[in-house]
């Protein structure tokens, strides 16, 4: 189960990241990333990981939008 601080922790690591780390990635690969660079952060058990697998897996569509939104703000900001 991912817990609400385990969504928080996370969300917090994705505005943490660079966009164009975000965005270099194909979506596996993005998983992949965002929970090794998770897990470096905090313990989790195999059972907490493989949910918190799941959950980024349903936010990527939202994580990449987030990153083009900030990806926008930093080139019109030039």
């Amino acid at each position: 189960m991912v817990t609400p601080n385990m969504m928080r922790q996370l969300w917090a690591l994705v505005e943490s990241t660079q966009v164009s780390t975000l965005l270099q990635f194909e979506d596996s690969d993005l998983v992949q990333f965002l929970l090794k660079r998770f897990k470096a952060q905090q313990l989790i058990d195999a059972q907490a990981a493989s949910s918190l697998d799941t959950y980024i897996q349903s936010k990527l569509p939202l994580i990449r939008d987030l990153a083009e939104d900030r990806n926008s703000v930093n080139q019109g900001s030039h």
